[in-house]
């Protein structure tokens, strides 16, 4: 008998476009002596769309149109064997979806609401990965009403970590608001667009080199396996949200020319990473590595990778002897094994 499968993409997050292009993606991919496959369509108001406009917003990368606020008839968790959620960023890779679903009772991929949650907020996920030792560059808080009420003293922790630095959202994607500071002059202009995005912000040195930015996927729930380690190369000042989705911007290695042991070490931090979180299902933990020093930090753990064919996470398994279809069929299996 097939199993029905919900599939639930675009969303209210600034990644709406990159969720619907994933979701072609896995539709495509299931497969269909194995699954029934209903997708259904979020817009960015999150109202979820009837099939006809889901089929449009698909077929176009943009969601338009009425729909109900809540779950639409064909969206309810009766009947589905599982739901597939490609919510990229705040509500649906932030626990807000898990929870719905999980009050429903119906099984979904990926991660639960507790490793949801605390994976998408970078504030907690550099808390926990402190806790056990996971190496980070040095990082500080601010939030909203500081920044309003007393601007120096956001300022003077910017200083404390010298320039040039990061200043990102802390709960956003895709490098959505994120910025480059390379000096006290642009902190204010930083500042103001990432708290337009975010009432939390982190504040984050770079390294004294520059770094290699390297990748590596983890599939699995309780026993979860790392694929090989794969490295980005671009020409930008960083890893923003042009380069990522520009075709040419960026390039692919894998596996990363790494010496074994730092490849090695990238992927046992990778599993420590998904297990301190709670995540399951599938994550894509990214690091930078200075090759001077030989030095590696964690970046960030995704729970909802982008999840296109060309993208990194379905790209390092296919490296580890998975193809697409069966790398989505596993992540289904893995759903079910968890409920």
């Amino acid at each position: 008998m097939k199993r029905r499968i919900l599939l639930l993409a675009g969303g209210q997050s600034g990644e709406h476009e990159v969720s619907l292009m994933s979701a072609r993606s896995v539709l495509a991919a299931l497969p269909r002596d194995q699954f029934d496959v209903t997708p259904v369509v979020i817009s960015p108001q999150g109202r979820w769309l009837p099939p006809t406009e889901t089929a449009r917003a698909l077929e176009t990368g943009r969601a338009q149109g009425g729909g109900d606020l809540v779950l639409h008839r064909a969206a309810s968790a009766e009947g589905y064997d599982a739901v597939f959620p490609l919510l990229h960023g705040p509500m649906g890779e932030d626990g807000t979806i898990q929870g719905l679903l999980t009050l429903a009772g119906i099984p979904f991929v990926g991660s639960g609401v507790l490793g949801s949650a605390v994976s998408m907020d970078k504030v907690m996920t550099k808390q926990v990965l402190a806790s056990v030792s996971i190496p980070q560059v040095a990082w500080r808080l601010a939030v909203r009403r500081e920044w309003q009420e007393h601007p120096a003293e956001v300022e003077a922790r910017a200083h404390d970590l010298g320039f040039p630095l990061f200043v990102k959202p802390a709960n956003l994607g895709s490098s959505v608001g994120i910025s480059k500071v390379t000096r006290a002059e642009e902190l204010q202009a930083a500042l103001d667009l990432a708290f337009g995005l975010d009432r939390r912000v982190i504040l984050e040195a770079m390294t004294a080199h520059k770094p290699r930015e390297v990748e590596v996927g983890i599939l699995g729930n309780d026993a979860p396996v790392a694929s090989p380690v794969g490295e980005l190369h671009f020409s930008a000042e960083f890893y923003d949200y042009v380069t990522k989705y520009t075709e040419g911007r960026a390039t692919m290695h894998i596996p990363a020319p790494l010496p074994a042991e730092v490849a090695e070490r990238v992927r046992s931090l990778a599993l420590s990473a998904f297990r301190a979180l709670d995540c399951a299902g599938l994550a894509r933990v990214d690091f930078f590595y200075v090759e001077e020093t030989g030095e590696l930090f964690l970046n960030e753990v995704n729970t909802i990778p982008g999840f296109t064919t060309t993208s990194m996470y379905p790209k390092l398994f296919e490296a580890a002897g998975l193809t697409y279809s069966e790398l989505v069929t596993r992540l289904v299996e893995l759903a079910l094994e968890r409920r």
